[in-house]
């Protein structure tokens, strides 16, 4: 069972189960036909999360400033932040400032 989100045109979202993938695109509910939300159902989900902070390749706050420095020496300028957690513009940036300090993510897909 998954949950599915449906708003009426008055802005009210409700919340339905149904079998994955058996959803319908409309319901009725007291307050009138409700439309399937998309967008609703993905709150949760990083998606367009750019420019983003990781902290997983961070390094210590001490080491912040040697982070800066090493990564513009290696062609990929990275903000970096006090805590010294890099700030990645898009997919492509994360991936050539991980690689040129030889880190690899597997879940990046590409």
């Amino acid at each position: 069972m998954a949950i599915y989100c449906y708003t009426t045109e008055d802005g009210h979202t409700h919340e339905r189960h149904f079998k994955l993938g058996t959803a319908p695109p409309h319901i009725i509910t007291l307050a009138g036909k409700a439309k399937r939300d998309l967008q609703a159902e993905n709150v949760g989900i990083p998606g367009k999360g750019w420019p983003l902070t990781c902290c997983a390749s961070g390094v210590n706050a001490a080491d912040a400033g040697k982070l800066r420095k090493c990564l513009a020496d290696a062609g990929v300028p990275t903000e970096v932040t006090p805590d010294g957690d890099p700030v990645y513009l898009s997919a492509v940036h994360r991936r050539k400032a991980l690689k040129a300090r030889g880190l690899f993510d597997k879940a990046s897909y590409c």
